[in-house]
């Protein structure tokens, strides 16, 4: 072009302006004579009657008007210059030609109009006014124009030459491009391979400038690679005998070649990747209608260039980025991140199709290992973009190529993409080395961002992705401990990726085969030292900026050694109480069910191993090394002890009735407490809390017999592993009851209960009746066995068990008991008036058994008859009231609160009889009845005052009196429950409260600002929180002579009380009443229709 200029002239071009080329281009777009605004016109003949007249006007224009004479000579000088013919019998072509010479023309008017610019200085006065604006730039109406005209080029100078299958047919687009593919005459010359050659070089000579190098790519990007895939890698079907027969020179296919990957590189890459695929096509389609017109399907040669050129794209930096944007924005999501792009996420189909083009090796690669490294980076961060829903879009990508990738080849993804994103666990792992250089204290071995991303990451691919493949579950494995190490930390405070832990852990545990899982649970309660862990040096820390990172502990100093030692059992007992609540979530699969039995079977080694052997054995050894170890086994022996009872306990406690989900898990929790009962047997250590056990467990099998559940053959097969340890207890046991029982029971499973004594039948029953109706047994059962049992190890696992025997019952509410136990032979659903005299003598008989549980059963039976208002019970109600207060005195909880409760339920059916003997012995003092008595009856008066409700008013004196005078007790737990009992009664008499208001004022204001204990104080203050609680907006009225005083009291114990439970209340109580006063001086607005009857 530079000749062009030289010839042209610089006066030529500064006169043809761009208005005038964008005329001539308008008019050969004019419609003509057809009368419509579009060329989209069916007849072929007026369509090529347009194209001529259009095409005649212009040289009209170019001969006849001189204002056109600059925009002729640049014209024909570039026409002079081109290389391809113009002259043609074809009409179209013609048309295409003349468009194309002015697209040159405007592009060379641009480049000219930029060249020759020269802004002039900013004005500093008005700096706010828009700089000047560049000549070549193009208006929207202009722009319309060349994007028509490039419709208009493309439409006729490139689709109609394209092969079939290269490219979407024009015919398929619009029913115009139809019109064109029929009155396009490929017959004459130029050929068609010449006229796809020449419209794409112009096209790609114009796109040289970038205005309108947009405009081209943006639209019809598709169009022209699909034309320069058929010039440059169409195979030829035969090789010309003379230069003169070859269509297209070997060098021109070589530039299509060149120029193909030029423009593929210079685009947007999704855009390319997008149209890749579209040329390269989908599999063949098949017509079933005979009507639908199938599309070609593309050639071989295209198939396979566009794949090599797929691989070239996502082999480039950031390829995986521009594969995964272009095959989701072209899925009809628009732009990443677009309206649709949740929906586009949620598809998985288009997830799994990228994820097998990620992880299938192309052969432009090396080797798989060579792709797997340069992608793998890619891949990952796929998982961390910020926007949400491209973020949506590429996590969902990234995982199911996650996956995909190790599915695949495992060994490759573990290295290079599992290690990186476990990388920050490894290393602070106590398998890993930790290089001096981080040896210092204080260095920060895993930053907050590292560590968030990395518990993110795996999220993502293992509970989202939710495949158990064994390099995913292999991979975590080790860093398990680690990763429960932080979900404890984060327990301690609040931290975004505490339920990403607990939701890895748990996925993991239930992905794990179960042998592994235990292990595993082991290593979290430090019961098995060689499953990794947190490093010793190692430890967590709150970051700046609300993470948690990993750093070097600080060196201890011989001042702080109790107070490390001091945080290390902290620490240890937390562990083991988070492990139990994640073992919580962990009930319906068995897991729980199973790692409860591993520690039963612990508690019996530990019941079995004799300890006075290790101790007392003498060392003889000159080794220091031996030495230290045998302190360390000495040492380490009763840690362990100590950590399984622990954990047991804490299983006991969390775990819930449901804990064991098969019939083998209650076969194993048998055999284990059976075993744990002949092993105490052959230490002598049978006591009585072991004896309840044992009856228990072999209750729960007599259960399973007595037709609980229906056993099948295969069950009876793993009741059949209980025979040899019964036969042992048969034979061992003194009881003869329990060996009795222990026979039959052989029996029975030996016959596949075909044969049962009368002796399995009543011990069924006796455990089904046995039936806590207020769900508190397992609680008071526990305390009473602790009660009996002594600190030595044998009698402390035989409580853990029995209390775990409780919760794990077949049947929902009906917890085991000794099958011994002489409570009265009744069914929870006796409807009233239903027993007998002789039942109600063996209540009352049982109600001074000795053994705390039929005691406490008994009382519980004689409670329900009180409550379902048993005529015989009620005829008895003084020789009832006497039975409830003597065991009121009792010092076992379980006795004494089924006590309490048996007073309350009788108190509620006759208050005028029993109400004044209770408010005497409350009122009583310590020469008449004990502190913890007195105590107990506050807690029956409690239960009265809230089982009479608003019948409460008819006592109101005798009770605010006697709470009162409770307030002024010497013993200040007295005063306490007094002022507790006095809120009670305060929250529910409302109006009635008027009249001695003042006096219950004064006593509450001079027990805040002058009782010396806080436990009174803090009482004292409650009593007001319940009192403004339970009178709301009546309180206004009832309070309002004190209502002032007692706002004044709390703003005095909010200022000055130095306790700060104290103050807790009283801010509460200010709340209260902020609320109640709100609510007073502004009313909700209610919209209410009245109607009035007029007189």
């Amino acid at each position: 072009m530079a000749a062009l200029w030289q010839t042209a002239g610089s006066g030529v071009l500064e006169t043809c302006g761009l208005e005038r080329i964008l005329e001539a281009l308008k008019l050969l777009l004019s419609p003509g004579g057809s009368g419509s605004s579009s060329l989209q016109i069916t007849k072929h003949d007026v369509l090529l009657t347009t194209l001529k007249s259009n095409l005649s006007a212009l040289e009209d224009k170019f001969l006849k008007d001189p204002h056109w004479k600059k925009l002729k000579i640049l014209r024909d000088e570039i026409a002079n210059e081109a290389e391809w013919r113009q002259d043609c019998m074809d009409v179209t072509w013609r048309f295409t030609s003349q468009t194309l010479l002015l697209l040159l023309c405007l592009k060379e008017t641009m480049i000219r109009l930029a060249v020759e610019f020269n802004p002039g200085k900013p004005n500093p006065r008005t700096p706010e006014a828009a700089p000047a604006l560049s000549p070549d730039t193009l208006s929207i109406s202009q722009q319309k124009t060349v994007q028509s005209v490039l419709q208009f080029v493309v439409t006729l100078g490139v689709c109609p030459y394209l092969m079939p299958g290269v490219g979407v047919p024009v015919r398929y687009r619009t029913e115009f491009g139809a019109v064109v593919q029929d009155v396009v005459c490929l017959g004459a010359a130029p050929s068609a391979p010449r006229r796809l050659y020449t419209s794409c070089k112009v096209l790609l000579n114009v796109a040289q400038h970038a205005s309108l190098g947009s405009l081209i790519f943006c639209r019809h990007f598709g169009d022209i690679a699909a034309g320069l895939c058929q010039l440059g890698f169409c195979p030829t079907k035969r090789k010309p005998l003379n230069p003169e027969e070859e269509v297209l020179t070997e060098d021109e296919r070589a530039l299509s070649r060149k120029a193909l990957r030029d423009i593929l590189d210079q685009v947007y890459q999704p855009l390319a990747v997008r149209e890749l695929l579209i040329l390269q096509g989908g599999p063949p389609q098949s017509c079933t209608d005979g009507k639908t017109q199938v599309m070609c399907r593309a050639p071989a040669w295209l198939r396979r260039l566009c794949g090599q050129l797929l691989s070239e794209r996502l082999m480039r930096p950031s390829g995986v980025q521009a594969v995964v944007r272009g095959i989701l924005e072209g899925a009809g999501a628009g732009a990443a991140g677009g309206s649709d792009a949740e929906a586009t996420a949620a598809d998985w189909k288009k997830c799994d199709l990228i994820a097998k083009i990620l992880a299938s090796c192309p052969q432009q690669s090396l080797s798989p290992e060579d792709y797997y490294r340069d992608i793998c980076p890619q891949i990952l961060d796929l998982f961390h973009f910020q926007d949400k829903l491209t973020g949506l879009q590429f996590q969902r990508v990234a995982t199911t190529t996650f996956i995909a990738m190790s599915r695949e080849r495992p060994q490759l993804a573990a290295k290079y993409l599992l290690q990186p994103v476990l990388a920050p666990l490894h290393r602070c792992s106590n398998t890993a080395e930790v290089s001096e250089c981080d040896m210092v204290p204080g260095t920060i071995l895993v930053t907050e961002e590292e560590l968030s991303r990395c518990i993110e990451d795996v999220y993502k691919v293992y509970v989202v992705g939710n495949e158990p493949l064994t390099v995913l579950v292999d991979s975590l494995l080790p860093v398990l401990g680690v990763l429960f190490s932080l979900y404890c930390f984060t327990k301690h405070s609040v931290s975004h990726i505490r339920s990403l832990c607990q939701e890895i852990l748990l996925w993991m545990l239930g992905k794990l085969e179960r042998k592994k899982a235990i292990t595993s649970l082991q290593g979290f309660a430090g019961l098995d030292k060689t499953v990794p862990s947190l490093h010793s040096l190692c430890h967590f820390r709150a970051a700046t900026q609300g993470g948690i990172m990993i750093t070097i502990k600080e060196a201890v100093c011989d001042e702080d050694e109790d107070e490390a030692l001091y945080q290390k059992v902290s620490s240890e007992q937390c562990q083991v109480e988070h492990l139990g609540d994640l073992l919580s979530h962990c009930q319906e699969c068995g897991l729980a069910g199973d790692f409860f039995i591993f520690c039963l079977k612990e508690l019996t080694h530990m019941a079995v191993e004799n300890e006075a052997e290790l101790k007392t054995k003498p060392f003889s050894s000159e080794s220091l090394l031996e030495l230290e170890q045998h302190q360390t086994l000495l040492v380490e022996g009763p840690e362990r002890k100590l950590l399984v009872l622990q954990l047991t306990a804490v299983l006991c406690e969390r775990m819930s009735e449901q804990i064991f989900t098969n019939i083998t898990q209650v076969v194993d929790f048998v055999a284990a407490t059976l075993q744990r009962a002949c092993a105490s047997l052959a230490h002598q250590a049978e006591s009585t809390v072991e004896s309840q056990t044992l009856s228990m467990s072999m209750g729960l099998v007599a259960v399973m017999l007595g037709g609980a559940i229906q056993l099948k053959s295969s069950e009876f097969a793993i009741l059949k592993q209980l025979l040899p340890l019964l036969e042992k207890v048969s034979n061992t046991y003194p009881d003869p009851v329990i060996q009795e029982l222990a026979v039959d029971l052989r029996i029975t499973i030996s016959t596949h209960g075909a044969f049962s004594t009368e002796a399995v039948s009543v011990a069924a029953q006796s455990t089904l009746n046995k039936k806590d109706p207020e769900g508190k047994r397992e609680e008071q059962q526990q305390t009473s066995y602790e009660r009996y049992s002594n600190v030595s190890y044998n009698h402390l696992e035989q409580q853990r068990s029995h209390c775990t025997s409780n919760q794990t019952s077949l049947t929902p509410n009906a917890p085991l008991v000794p099958q011994e136990v002489r409570e009265p032979s009744i069914t929870t659903n006796q409807k009233s008036g239903s027993i007998t005299t002789e039942q109600l003598q063996e209540a009352l008989l049982s109600a001074y058994d000795p053994q705390i549980p039929t005691r406490a059963a008994a009382l519980r039976t004689l409670s329900r008859w009180i409550e379902q208002r048993e005529p015989k019970a009620l005829e008895m109600q003084e020789k009832l009231l006497k039975i409830f207060l003597e065991n009121l005195e009792h010092e076992d909880t379980f006795i004494y609160l089924s006590a309490i409760q048996g007073v309350a339920l009788l108190s509620d059916v006759y208050p005028e009889k029993i109400l004044p003997g209770l408010l005497a012995q409350y009122d009583g003092g310590k020469d008449k009845h004990t502190l913890e008595t007195r105590m107990k009856v506050g807690e029956i008066l409690m239960r009265i005052v809230r089982a009479l409700g608003d019948m409460v008013s008819k006592y109101r004196e005798p009770l605010i009196h006697t709470f009162l005078r409770g307030a002024r007790d010497p013993d200040s737990a007295h005063r306490a429950s007094s002022l507790s009992n006095l809120g009670e009664l305060c929250q529910r008499l409302d109006f009635m409260l008027g009249s001695v208001v003042h006096e219950v004022t004064a006593c509450l204001i001079a027990v805040a600002k002058t009782d010396h204990e806080a436990e009174v104080r803090r009482a004292a203050v409650h009593v007001i929180v319940l009192l403004l609680r339970g009178l709301s907006q009546k309180a206004t009225e009832v309070l309002r002579d004190v209502l002032k005083d007692l706002y004044h009291l709390l703003k005095h114990v909010v200022r000055l009380e130095p306790d700060d439970v104290a103050k807790l209340h009283a801010q509460l109580a200010l709340e209260e009443l902020d609320e109640i006063m709100r609510n007073f001086l502004f009313p909700p607005q209610k919209l209410e229709k009245k109607i009035m009857v007029l007189p």
